[in-house]
């Protein structure tokens, strides 16, 4: 019998084994490295690609993916490394910082605490909530870039020259706030640790951990994610002064009807997936069985299917849909 080695190897790969690994201790950080990746070309060129749209409306929404994917990046490389090194430290001594009935409660027969399904879901609602947190902050820095953004793209082609010019320079300071989420030296590291071990110790977080620790967690979260930051995205556009009036709905619609389409589709494709993705699981399982970070890697496949899925649709697919109708929409 023929062995396909090519297949074999993929599942064997150290590349592909450190990827999951950072997957699973940094899942906010690479959900927003996916994004901004995709957000700076695929999206733009996805948006330029629509037929029959107002250029200026274009513009706006390309200023938009780039200034979200930037902001976005920005606030998780500052505020998930403190998060999964904290994390890392309860790992590796949780006698330490949890309490004895935790460790009992969290711990499944036949398995370390970090091995345990209920464990891993409640410190991934740390991993990947903090992208949930830092949503809204997000989207208000978000919506204070576009203008000078636009300005930058496009300078005096925009059809608000007068007001952008003025708006750029208004905005310089705005993303300072980003650095209010870098915690750095020793005493807010520990104390964010005893915080993280001291919500974990919570009974209530033990229980709805082990109640939804075989859930599609990962997918639910980044849901409410990108329905957080597109509602407040949409609030604050609403409410700015720097954007021309004419360009707010169309630019809200678009970022709805992207959210909306994208969740459910998401969803849909997520589920249609799951034979394939349990097949490669198993299989993956299979040629690494015996590895001490087994479960890590496959941690890693269950956040990283989502986030693939959820980019490649939100920003190649969405933004030809979202695009044409947001401002069909507005003017029905």
């Amino acid at each position: 019998m023929k062995v396909n080695f090519s297949g074999y190897n993929i599942y064997k790969s150290k590349q592909l084994k450190r990827g999951l690994e950072f997957v699973s201790d940094y899942g906010a950080l690479f959900s927003a490295g996916v994004s901004a990746t995709l957000a700076t070309v695929a999206r733009p060129i996805a948006i330029y690609s629509t037929p029959k749209t107002d250029k200026e409306n274009k513009k706006l929404a390309c200023a938009k993916s780039i200034a979200s994917s930037v902001v976005g990046f920005g606030l998780m490389l500052g505020a998930s490394l403190p998060v999964s090194r904290s994390i890392k430290k309860i790992n590796k001594t949780p006698e330490k910082y949890l309490k004895e009935s935790t460790i009992k409660g969290l711990k499944e027969n036949g398995k370390s605490l970090t091995a345990s399904d209920g464990y891993r879901f409640a410190t991934q609602l740390f991993k990947l909530g903090i992208g949930a947190v830092a949503a809204i902050p997000k989207s208000l820095i978000t919506c204070a870039l576009i203008p000078p953004i636009m300005y930058m793209m496009f300078g005096k082609k925009s059809k608000s020259k007068s007001d952008l010019a003025g708006e750029n320079k208004v905005v310089k300071t705005k993303p300072i706030p980003v650095k209010s989420l870098n915690f750095t030296g020793k005493p807010s590291k520990e104390a964010l640790t005893k915080g993280i071990a001291e919500i974990i110790d919570n009974p209530k977080v033990q229980q709805f951990a082990n109640k939804h620790k075989n859930s599609n967690y990962p997918m639910h979260i980044a849901a409410i994610t990108d329905s957080a930051a597109t509602g407040a995205f949409a609030l604050q556009t609403h409410n700015s002064k720097k954007i021309d009036e004419a360009r707010k709905r169309p630019l809200i619609n678009n970022a709805i009807i992207s959210t909306g389409l994208s969740i459910l589709s998401t969803y849909a494709v997520d589920k249609a997936l799951d034979k394939p993705a349990n097949r490669f699981i198993e299989k993956f399982k299979e040629a690494n069985k015996g590895a001490p970070k087994l479960d890590k890697y496959v941690e890693g496949i269950k956040i990283a299917k989502p986030t693939l899925l959820m980019g490649g649709i939100y920003y190649c697919v969405i933004p030809l849909i979202s695009t044409f109708f947001a401002e069909r929409v507005n003017k029905k």
